[in-house]
């Protein structure tokens, strides 16, 4: 920092035999998404008590600077305040890298490629942080030394919060199958592209590599799985649903071969699926006082209400409405809304399930 100080993360690594998936889990990129480190501590309870197969790192308050802006009784750790930029859209992906690889290496065996590839992806990052000689901004500097730990890991889980939110999941479409490993009931079924995010930045590289290799006859599969694990609101912690989300995280990693088989099963549930350009954000038509009135996680009918905006600007007035319900044409399942009740016109009021459907096992 300017006045010298130095900021740091802690890292918490648990040694597992070597028989399975190696694991990376943070949490707290965002300031104000802290349910994450709930969970990191229920987990490291836990996990102490298993017997693990792969190693495991947890890495909570991942972003210090991020978790200590505030304003007020507010924490705005959403983006970098000396850039703007989102802490979840700094994160890198050499996308020239996977077809050098392949051109490189045609005819390798499975597990060099595995060995090899990650190590040139550790390079790429360690060239990004070494010798860029124009330096980096804060936001790219942390992002990038907390990928460089995701990227020796074969399951990533990113932990966020949401404004006012439910729980879901932003699940590889490759990966849809994972996601009923989770005790979470709402799926978005993101593309596998880059587009600055940190399970983006960990799955596509490993994506791209399987489809250069089909491109010259060979089918390879590599087992890598990265998540972002939506957790509910904002500013909050719950220690006792965070002892309910680690065991929804352990059933992924028992599922996976992480852990040793203790017990830990998804729950049964309907769970949705959505795609991500399907995801839609309801802007506000106009401002005023917000009354949310859709369920999360339950479908919502065409025509019926969302929500309401009080406009007291036009109480009395005979030609206006204080009172404006605000509908949709199409049946919708809301996931989360807007943190505060007070809105300007266009501010992102909901984010809503269209043309979703139920999510097999």
């Amino acid at each position: 920092m300017a006045s010298g100080v130095e900021l740091t993360v802690p890292v918490y690594r648990l040694k597992g035999s070597g028989h399975g998936p190696s694991v990376y889990i943070q949490a707290n990129i965002h300031g104000a998404e802290v349910q994450g480190n709930a969970v990191i501590y229920q987990l490291l309870e836990v996990l102490q008590r298993q017997e693990l197969y792969g190693d495991i790192t947890l890495v909570p308050y991942a972003n210090p600077v991020g978790c200590n802006h505030k304003n007020g009784e507010y924490t705005l750790g959403r983006f970098d305040p000396i850039t703007g930029v989102n802490w979840n859209r700094m994160y890198h992906f050499n996308q020239a890298l996977p077809g050098k690889f392949v051109e490189t290496f045609p005819d390798a065996d499975t597990s060099t490629i595995l060995e090899t590839f990650q190590q040139w992806m550790l390079d790429d990052i360690d060239d990004q942080l070494d010798h860029n000689i124009f330096g980096l901004t804060t936001g790219r500097r942390i992002a990038y030394q907390l990928q460089r730990m995701a990227l020796q890991a074969d399951l990533v889980l990113d932990l966020h919060t949401g404004p006012i939110s439910s729980k879901h999941l932003y699940c590889p479409e490759y990966a849809r199958q994972s996601a009923s490993f989770f005790d979470i009931p709402h799926t978005i079924l993101i593309p596998n592209d880059f587009a600055g995010a940190l399970d983006e930045s960990t799955f596509c590289p490993w994506w791209d590599l399987q489809q250069a290799y089909k491109n010259i006859g060979r089918d390879l599969s590599f087992n890598k799985e990265s998540f972002t694990v939506e957790l509910g609101s904002q500013e909050l912690i719950d220690l006792d649903e965070a002892l309910v989300d680690a065991q929804s995280i352990l059933s992924y990693l028992q599922a996976k071969g992480s852990i040793a088989d203790n017990g830990f099963e998804p729950q049964e549930m309907t769970r949705y699926g959505c795609y991500l350009k399907d995801y839609k954000v309801f802007y506000s038509p106009m401002g005023g006082m917000v009354d949310y009135l859709g369920e999360f996680g339950q479908p919502l009918a065409a025509g019926q209400p969302l929500a309401r905006i009080l406009r007291m600007d036009n109480y009395g007035d005979p030609d206006a409405n204080p009172l404006h319900y605000l509908t949709l044409d199409q049946t919708v399942i809301p996931i989360l809304h807007f943190a505060s009740a007070s809105v300007n016109q266009g501010t992102e009021l909901y984010k809503l399930f269209s043309n979703y459907f139920e999510l097999k096992k």
